[in-house]
C-alpha cells in the first residue's frame, strides 16, 4: 500500500519536522480545535517524534506528515488517535497549516489516504471525528469523504475566544 497519490504523500515523522510541529502545536489559534491546554517544548516534541516508532497498539496514536510530491514541502499532518483495537475504531484529524495551502484538495486527499490505510492495512471498521459546528470547512471536508454526522454534542467544545461553548458534530465513516 502506497500512502500517496499524484499530489501528496503521507509519511512518517522525521527529526527535521521538529520546527514545523513546534509552530503548529504552539499556535494558540488552533488549540480550540483539539484538546491542547499548554505550549509544547522542543524537547517534548522531540520525544514525541522519537516515540513515533512505537507500535500503534502501544502508542494508541499515529501521526503522518502530509508532504507535497512536487516539492517535498511538508504542509500539514494527519492523525489517528484514541485508537481502540478491540472495537476497531479511531479518531482522525487533518491539519493543513498555511492558509495558502488550504482549499486545494490536499486535506481531502490526506483524509482519503488515511481512511485507506486504516481500513485496508489496519483492518479498522470505523473512523470518527468531532467537528465544531462553526468549522464549516472541516464539516464539508468530512462529508465529502463520506463521513456522516450521526450526533450533535451540545456545547461540546470551547469557542475560539474561550468565552463560550459550541456544539460539535460527531462524524463517522464505516468500512
Amino acid at each position: 500500500m502506497l500512502l500517496q497519490d499524484d499530489r501528496i504523500r503521507l509519511r512518517a515523522m522525521e527529526p527535521e519536522d521538529l520546527e514545523a510541529m513546534y509552530r503548529w502545536e504552539n499556535d494558540t489559534s488552533l488549540w480550540h480545535l483539539g484538546d491542547t491546554t499548554r505550549p509544547f517544548s522542543h524537547e517534548a516534541l522531540r520525544a514525541f517524534i522519537e516515540g513515533a516508532s512505537l507500535d500503534l497498539y502501544a502508542a494508541r496514536q499515529v501521526r503522518l506528515m502530509i508532504a507535497l510530491i512536487s516539492s517535498g514541502e511538508t504542509i500539514g499532518c494527519a492523525d489517528l488517535f484514541a485508537f481502540d483495537p478491540f472495537n476497531r475504531r479511531a479518531g482522525v484529524g487533518i491539519l493543513i497549516y498555511a492558509p495558502s495551502q488550504r482549499r486545494r484538495g490536499y486535506a481531502s486527499a490526506a483524509l482519503r489516504l488515511m481512511a485507506e490505510y486504516a481500513f485496508g492495512h489496519l483492518d479498522m471498521r470505523q473512523l470518527w471525528a468531532d467537528v465544531p459546528v462553526s468549522n464549516t470547512a472541516s464539516l464539508r471536508l468530512f462529508e465529502g469523504a463520506g463521513f456522516s454526522s450521526t450526533a450533535v454534542k451540545k456545547r461540546w467544545v470551547r469557542t475560539a475566544d474561550g468565552n463560550d461553548y459550541e456544539d460539535a458534530c460527531f462524524m463517522q465513516l464505516f468500512r
